[in-house]
């Protein structure tokens, strides 16, 4: 009888600290005019979301000090990684920041990464990605150089590409280095990891009779991203967030013509189903990034406000 009680409470106690360990998806997120910081949401299905109430990181930055784009990956230590865009247009570098718990943080730097390029416009909407294989972060960027590349129908102010540097350590960076030139203006572009081997870009075609979301595709994450897709998101869409969910993929958007969030689900990033109608996310989100963290984080979170 000992030995059963014993093993019921090993039991329950193992399946308690399962679910509280069990991960939660997160998504960072900020608000017009961009002014106030760093917000979460969060998921337990990848599907619907909820707000966690308050702002986590206010903006220092930069002539604007605005926070627009925050994205985020936690490394191998457990330390959480921000960057985002600090300004319209005049600055030439992005915000950084490191965290423990989501909470508090520290390190807020400009990484000024076009300081080289004197006529930059703008550096808009950093990502940051995880490279395991090199054990470094990618950081992607869009910028524009007038007079740099062939503008189509785009003002020279509006001719976007997209730029990179690599760090291991988010103290030294690689020299930047132009990291897409699909041909046309190109912004808000995530590198998705497949599988080995296996990458997928999703973009935004920036270019004024399009202005939709598109993706690429290359055998490693620095590319060269070839087969660019026709459009999978209607007219004036953009800023695409991407999450695994199972077996399949889904890429939250920004729908800026409508005035809504949408999303799409796809298992090949070849065909695309719209999910508009299965998904919930708060009034008031702009894009940011999916993470995961564990359930004793946002309980922390969530005691915090």
């Amino acid at each position: 009888m000992k030995f059963l009680v014993k093993s019921l409470v090993f039991v329950l106690a193992t399946s308690l600290l399962a679910s509280c360990q069990r991960d939660v998806y997160m998504f960072t997120s900020f608000r017009e005019p961009a002014d106030e910081g760093l917000r979460y949401l969060y998921s337990n299905d990848g599907y619907h979301w909820e707000s966690v109430p308050g702002i986590f990181l206010k903006p220092e930055l930069g002539t604007q000090k605005i926070m627009r784009d925050p994205s985020m990956v936690q490394d191998k230590h457990g330390v959480y990684h921000l960057v985002w865009t600090i300004a319209w247009k005049g600055d030439q570098g992005i915000g950084y920041a490191r965290s423990n718990d989501l909470i508090h943080w520290e390190n807020q730097q400009v990484v000024p990464v076009m300081a080289h390029e004197a006529t930059t416009v703008n550096v808009w909407a950093p990502e940051l990605f995880y490279d395991e294989e090199a054990d470094r972060f990618i950081i992607i960027w869009a910028s524009t150089i007038p007079h740099r590349f062939p503008r189509g129908v785009e003002a020279e102010d509006n001719n976007h590409r997209m730029y990179y540097t690599t760090t291991s350590d988010f103290k030294t960076f690689t020299p930047t280095t132009l990291f897409a030139d699909p041909g046309f203006s190109i912004i808000d572009a995530v590198i998705v990891k497949k599988e080995k081997d296996d990458y997928v870009l999703v973009l935004k075609d920036n270019t004024r009779p399009n202005r939709n979301l598109k993706v690429a595709f290359a055998g490693n994450p620095l590319g060269p991203f070839t087969n660019v897709s026709a459009p999978f998101s209607a007219y004036l869409t953009e800023g695409p967030s991407v999450v695994k969910v199972g077996d399949e993929w889904l890429i939250y958007f920004d729908s800026y013509g409508s005035k809504s969030y949408e999303a799409v689900r796809t298992k090949d990033f070849e065909h695309f189903e719209q999910i508009n109608d299965e998904i919930s996310v708060p009034e008031g989100h702009k894009h940011g990034t999916i993470f995961k963290a564990s359930k004793k984080d946002v309980k922390r979170l969530l005691k915090t406000k």
